[in-house]
């Protein structure tokens, strides 16, 4: 996992500023609090938030990983990747790699979302239906103003959350590829 500390972050309460005190009234349960209701739920349940793409990526790139001389987790991570075409047909499924590729060390397929109401939906349903394999879930962020992605290192690191354990990413990989922009702009 990436070091929090190489990155910068903007208050969680920006465009929240100056508003009256939270109540400190709890609910029925007694344990949690009562919220203020405004009658107007956060746009983030219709569309991913800024930076993540709402383009061709998708907000949200899911990777299953399984290791692909292991027999058993080879059986069933190929069921999974056929029960996901199945019950989830309107998500975009990759290939069913068999051997390491790109930043991944070892075999996995590749699932994208591209609205909360998938991510919602599927990703309850993969907590319960992953079985022994692990899971990368990590954002596709752009710049919001030139749409490229600047920051896919941070994505796969920092930004992400796994299911079951870590698999350590080649990183190099991303650090190959911000050094070839930086060379391309500096030639302009």
């Amino acid at each position: 996992m990436a070091d929090p500390s190489l990155y910068t972050y903007k208050s969680p309460l920006e465009g929240f500023e100056n508003l009256d005190p939270l109540p400190e009234e709890k609910a029925e349960d007694g344990k949690s609090y009562l919220n203020p209701q405004t009658g107007v739920l956060s746009k983030s349940y219709e569309e991913f938030t800024d930076p993540l793409d709402r383009g061709r990526r998708g907000g949200f790139d899911i990777h299953v990983y399984y290791f692909q001389k292991n027999a058993v987790q080879l059986k069933f991570a190929r069921e999974l990747w056929e029960r996901i075409r199945r019950e989830f047909p309107e998500l975009r499924i990759y290939k069913f790699w068999e051997e390491p590729i790109g930043p991944h060390p070892i075999a996995m397929f590749e699932v994208n979302l591209f609205t909360p109401a998938q991510f919602g939906a599927f990703i309850p349903w993969l907590v319960i239906n992953r079985g022994p394999l692990s899971v990368l879930v990590h954002p596709n962020t752009v710049n919001p103003v030139t749409g490229e992605c600047e920051e896919e290192e941070r994505d796969h690191t920092q930004r992400a959350t796994w299911m079951g354990t870590p698999v350590l990413l080649d990183l190099s990989l991303f650090k190959d590829m911000a050094a070839g922009k930086k060379a391309r702009s500096a030639a302009v």
